[in-house]
């Protein structure tokens, strides 16, 4: 039975990411994100033994995604446009890495890794829920804007040529009507049959490059925003999938997050599969609108569709996860956004998923304490420590509904040690 989770510290705002160096000091990073007049800017502090906090960089571009330490420095990852890569010292100083990452978009460049081999493994969001831009970008309390950056393909695709139409937003008119197809700017039509070339850097997948920065390269593509990475001790990258929203132009209903192996060249299913099932499957229905169809012509050209190793309840927002020293995984779950990804229904996730890698089934789901968990980092301790993003609701007349500063990071004791346990990439 699990300890119950004791708060470390408080007063963050809205944070994403938290790392220890080598002699297990914490760093956290904040998104910058302004919700309910917070200050804008990505910020990256030091907590000190003692309860301050210094003050590393700030004004970094929102929202900041992710922070990973590694040879003495920490890696940042900065998803406002231009997105970013950096590196930041211990004494402040931030210099770029890898720059001209996709976006604006849905969501964004994600947490930085360390493999095995030396290299930076990161992933890169979709810039739409289900690769058609639609009015939903106004829904988004990150985004609220159109038009944004559509996306782009990791592999050669054939499109099939649907399109869809909606009020066209950008129009004096406004009765004008705009129709838009997959992996396209708002407002222009695809064709059957109609080629689009692999990019680099793509969007929804899994990137890698050197130390510097240098020699970008493509792992493997289709995974629609990979927010959570890791390795474990078998040298094994794992990732966590956030499935994709009833909502826009081409909604999916009931798709939950997975949890994947990234294998290079493997295709994992975005946006016509997930988790190996079809999208159009009778079990993602939506809501919000008909059954989707396929926007890809040439699945055949593509490798097969990867199927994962754990399905989360949908919505429950699985996010960033550890291993703890007994071997099980610990997996933050963010929790819904309903009503802005799906109808109204019942909340999910604000919680700690424990998993266990034998055969990969979720043992329990533990919902005392944070109020939306978002990274766990084990310390030298051999505790887990969850940070938590804050106080944050969608609702249906107000919007966004936050709380600044009532973020913090909580404490969680968990199982016994285990010499053969793994440890994510930091």
């Amino acid at each position: 039975m699990a300890a119950p989770l004791e708060p470390v510290l408080t007063g963050l705002t809205f944070p994403t990411s938290l790392a220890f160096d080598d002699d297990n000091n914490l760093y956290t990073a904040e998104s910058g994100l302004p919700f309910a007049g917070a200050e804008p800017g990505g910020r990256v502090w030091r907590h000190e033994p003692d309860g301050t906090r210094r003050l590393l960089a700030a004004d970094m571009r929102a929202p900041v995604n992710g922070l990973t330490f590694h040879n003495g420095t920490l890696i940042v990852s900065e998803g406002g446009h231009p997105a970013r890569i950096a590196r930041l010292t211990l004494d402040g100083t931030l210099t770029p890495l890898l720059e001209g990452l996709p976006g604006p978009g849905n969501y964004h460049t994600n947490m930085t890794v360390v493999g095995p081999d030396g290299k930076l493994y990161f992933s890169q969001g979709a810039m739409t829920n289900s690769a058609i831009v639609g009015l939903d970008s106004y829904e988004l309390g990150w985004l609220r804007r159109l038009p944004h950056a559509h996306d782009l393909p990791g592999y050669a695709i054939e499109l099939t040529g649907v399109n869809i139409e909606t009020a066209d937003p950008l129009a004096d008119d406004n009765d004008r009507r705009a129709t838009t197809g997959a992996f396209v700017p708002f407002g222009t039509v695809t064709s059957t049959g109609q080629l689009i070339k692999p990019q680099l850097p793509c969007t929804a997948a899994i990137l890698r490059c050197e130390p510097n920065g240098r020699n970008l390269e493509l792992v493997a593509w289709g995974l629609r925003n990979a927010y959570g990475l890791g390795f474990d001790a078998a040298g094994r990258l794992l990732a966590i999938d956030q499935g994709a929203d009833d909502r826009g132009s081409r909604p999916i209903g009931n798709a939950p997050d997975l949890l994947y192996e990234v294998q290079k060249g493997r295709w994992y299913g975005w946006p016509d599969f997930i988790g190996g099932v079809p999208v159009n499957d009778p079990r993602f229905r939506p809501e919000r609108g008909p059954a989707p169809e396929f926007v890809l012509g040439n699945h055949t050209e593509l490798p097969a569709p990867e199927e994962a190793l754990l399905e989360f309840p949908a919505h429950a927002a699985a996010v960033k996860f550890d291993w703890a020293h007994d071997g099980r995984l610990v997996v933050a779950l963010f929790g819904d956004e309903r009503p802005m990804t799906a109808p109204e229904g019942p909340r999910r996730g604000r919680g700690l998923a424990i998993i266990d890698p034998a055969h990969w089934s979720i043992q329990a789901i533990i919902t005392d304490g944070p109020a939306r968990p978002i990274d766990v980092r084990r310390g030298a301790d051999d505790a887990i420590y969850v940070l938590d993003f804050g106080r944050f609701e969608i609702d249906a007349e107000r919007g966004i509904v936050a709380e600044p500063a009532s973020g913090g990071v909580w404490r969680l004791a968990l199982g016994q040690r285990d010499s053969t346990s793994g440890r994510s990439g930091q």
